[in-house]
């Protein structure tokens, strides 16, 4: 009788440890689990890089510090006018002729993209190589973003349209270094100082290197549109020739509209080529002699352009 009440007693021990106090003992285990596992995956916040210091790659005729995403595809249209001095008799230079290029960017790497493109004017050829050096940190530690802009373009035209004695004088360099700050939610500002190189440079007594330094703005003033502007600065003085070989500054400002996948821009500017060595060193429009007389043939300085860019990801 004994051995069955002790028999009974385990089973009803058994029975307990099985059906309630084990399940209660690995519930509490799991508990402990995923609260310490939930602890490891939402770790607190981290200092991270501002996002979205410009809506684009381009801003008018210069790079941005915005380099994208690894494994996107980028399409570049540019298009320049003619001036807007012949009103309705052209429409604003729109039925005048026009510059052209079109680019290809891609990026196989994080911060690292490169590209090629070709230009109506003078039939150039450019490749390009961007990188990201430096990023605005959203709780402080880098105060600005810092990118490296290069490239290499060929002149393929014959002989007979420029004089050539190497292989090698066909050739220019451009090297750039943005350096950009937003602000805030709705303004961000870039410096970008340049040299332009060219292996042989002829054309009316012009050294072979010039500095410039542009400046670029963009000001928000919705989520999908802002205002942008631009003003590019040479620095370097050349031989003194006649006409001047100096060139001259460019003023650009215009609307954009924008998107997560791409951007259009339409603006008012000087510039006509659309290879910044090419603009830095050539652009001899936009001669005034006081601030006056600079819009006394506003018509015969500015032109219509546009830029779009598309991104695929």
């Amino acid at each position: 009788m004994k051995s069955l009440i002790n028999i009974k007693a385990k089973d009803n021990l058994r029975f307990l440890l099985a059906r309630k106090i084990l399940p209660g003992i690995i519930l509490c285990f799991l508990s402990a689990l995923v609260i310490a596992q939930g602890d490891e995956i939402i770790p607190e916040p981290a200092n991270k890089p501002v996002k979205s210091t410009f809506e684009s790659t381009l801003l008018i005729d210069n790079q941005t510090v915005m380099v994208p995403v690894k494994g996107t595809f980028q399409f570049d249209m540019q298009h320049r006018f003619g001036t807007i001095q012949n009103g309705f008799d052209d429409l604003f230079g729109l039925y005048a002729p026009s510059n052209i290029r079109m680019g290809f960017h891609y990026t196989p790497i994080h911060k690292l993209s490169f590209g090629f493109g070709f230009t109506k004017s003078n039939n150039l050829l450019d490749f390009s190589a961007k990188y990201s050096l430096l990023s605005q940190m959203r709780d402080g530690g880098m105060p600005v973003s810092v990118t490296y802009f290069g490239n290499t373009v060929l002149d393929p035209r014959g002989e007979d349209d420029r004089e050539i004695y190497h292989a090698s004088d066909r050739l220019s360099f451009f090297h750039q270094l943005l350096i950009a700050r937003k602000i805030n939610d709705w303004l961000s500002i870039q410096v970008a100082p340049s040299l332009s190189h060219y292996n042989l440079q002829v054309d009316r007594g012009l050294g072979n290197d010039h500095f410039a330094v542009a400046v670029s703005a963009q000001l928000k003033i919705s989520s999908v549109s802002s205002i942008i502007v631009g003003i590019d600065q040479p620095i370097t003085k050349h031989t003194e020739g006649n006409p001047s070989p100096n060139p001259n500054p460019n003023i650009s400002v215009g609307i954009q509209m924008s998107t997560s996948s791409h951007a259009f821009q339409i603006f008012l500017g000087n510039y006509n080529r659309l290879v910044p060595q090419e603009n830095n060193v050539y652009f001899q429009g936009n001669q005034y002699d006081s601030f006056s007389s600079f819009w006394d043939n506003f018509g015969e300085r500015f032109r219509i352009g546009f830029n779009i860019t598309r991104l695929w990801n």
